[in-house]
């Protein structure tokens, strides 16, 4: 790959990074603000049920399309009319099959749960908006190849004003349970609706065993460890609805959505931007090695100092907000997931580099050691330590970093500890900050908003003094992306 091609990909990833991550910072502002909202008017044990029940339809999308999706992704080749129709037939033909059956026996999975009428029917609209969320693949797909994430934003937007709206008025008006139910409704139909008007695909049918046999080289392996993911998150999610009241199920489920905060902020749009970006460039490790470096600097100089900010801020704003004090006993779980999900933010985007590569068989035993480990703790912190085992457990996996980091390094040169440790040093010193901060000064809103951007203006002037240079190119490019 020349140079030419080179600059055209970084400059193509960089202006997608800035419009994922501008228009979704904005998206993720409205529905944290949303959610904020839902979890003063619902009650934990409605958050639990939403928690579990859209766990259990996580679990069907796992098999819907047998990872071809990215396998068109991370093809090398262009993509041909006989791949996407493919796809899209495979594809169809299994959710097809997993709806029906779902449907069928919707019933008996809300009686295994204990769900209520309004639980059952929450259930049934997951399932419908799964169907309609799969119609979206190919169009998705497209734009992805094109590192076209202009337009791949706006069907998100759509769905999450949509969803948000509807959830936050008839949970104000008291409609419980029923409230996310015409939510996801609302957002399968206008997501579906949206994608393709922004791109436009003519639905065809048909499966061609020889592009079938090779999307499935690396879709099946890629499948199987995404496989692993939902034994590991959403059907351990499902065990827990089963063993634990839905109020604790609400409180963990509470925890890991605020600890996970600045990864949807930020991770999500890199590694959605990264992915088809690492597979164009991954010929060249040279140019792969510094895009990591990249990747992990920007994500530890945004990340860190967010986590950070939550860690101190969360127990004073649960204690002053009006009606936000029954989420306290969640708080332990919510410091640990905390600092997993900062770790993460770490690990994630260096396992999208070895699947992006084809190091796929690399990633899956890494998947099965990290679900083998889930499990087996989580079963044995939460009988030991109730509910806030699921946060010790995570913790103590997250730690599995540094193996991550030596694979990675064997395929592409690049420095972990350079392009992490000034966001660290900074992010000491910003913790100290407000530690002391805390300790002094009176408590209040007023209070607390001047500490918070006063730690951020402290981590800023770290960061500059240690990387001025570096972060002043970085902007530059971004600057020439856009």
């Amino acid at each position: 790959m020349n140079e030419a091609d080179l600059a055209v990909i970084k400059k193509k990833s960089l202006s997608g990074i800035v419009a994922l991550t501008s228009r979704t910072f904005v998206l993720q502002l409205i529905a944290f603000g949303a959610t904020f909202l839902l979890t003063i008017f619902l009650t934990p044990s409605i958050f639990g049920i939403f928690y579990v029940v859209s766990a259990i339809i996580s679990f069907l999308g796992y098999f819907s399309d047998i990872g071809l999706a990215a396998a068109l992704i991370q093809k090398k080749e262009d993509l041909s009319h006989e791949d996407l129709a493919t796809t899209f037939s495979i594809q169809q033909i299994l959710v097809g099959i997993m709806v029906a059956v779902s449907l069928v026996f919707s019933s008996n999975i809300a009686h295994f749960y204990m769900l209520d009428n309004s639980g059952l029917w929450l259930f049934r609209a997951l399932v419908i908006s799964f169907f309609l969320s799969s119609l979206k693949t190919i169009p998705s797909v497209i734009l992805e190849r094109k590192l076209d994430f202009q337009k791949l934003v706006i069907p998100q937007i759509v769905e999450t004003v949509g969803f948000y709206a509807v959830a936050v008025i008839l949970a104000w008006m008291g409609w419980g349970v029923a409230s996310f139910t015409w939510a996801v409704l609302v957002r399968g139909v206008m997501g579906l609706i949206v994608m393709y008007i922004v791109c436009p695909w003519r639905v065809s049918f048909g499966i061609s065993p020889a592009a079938a046999k090779r999307l499935i080289r690396f879709g099946l392996p890629f499948q199987t460890n995404s496989l692993l993911a939902l034994v590991k998150d959403d059907l351990l999610t499902v065990f827990l609805g089963k063993v634990l009241p839905f109020a604790e199920v609400g409180y963990i489920g509470w925890a890991k959505k605020w600890a996970e905060v600045p990864l949807r902020l930020l991770m999500d749009s890199v590694m959605r931007v990264t992915f088809p970006a690492f597979s164009r460039i991954q010929e060249s490790k040279e140019a792969l090695g510094r895009a990591i470096e990249k990747t992990l600097f920007g994500l530890s100089l945004t990340i860190f100092p967010i986590s950070t900010s939550l860690l101190f801020f969360v127990l004073p704003l649960v204690r002053v907000v009006p009606r936000y004090g029954k989420w306290e006993p969640a708080l332990f779980s919510f410091y640990l997931f905390t600092i997993a999900s900062a770790i993460a933010s770490l690990s994630t985007p260096l396992t999208n580099a070895l699947n992006a590569i084809g190091k796929i068989k690399t990633t899956l035993l890494l998947m099965i050691l990290w679900t083998a480990s889930t499990w087996v703790l989580t079963v044995l912190f939460v009988w030991l330590f109730g509910y806030n085992g699921v946060a010790v457990a995570l913790l103590i996996i997250s730690s599995t970093l540094w193996l991550v980091v030596t694979l990675v390094k064997r395929v592409a040169p690049f420095s972990f500890w350079r392009s992490v440790r000034s966001a660290l040093i900074g992010t000491i010193g910003q913790g100290l900050f407000y530690g002391s901060f805390l300790t002094i000064f009176p408590h209040g809103i007023v209070w607390y908003v001047a500490g918070g951007l006063a730690g951020a203006i402290l981590y800023g002037g770290i960061l500059w003094l240690l990387e001025g240079e570096r972060i002043r190119s970085l902007i530059k490019s971004f600057r020439e992306a856009t």
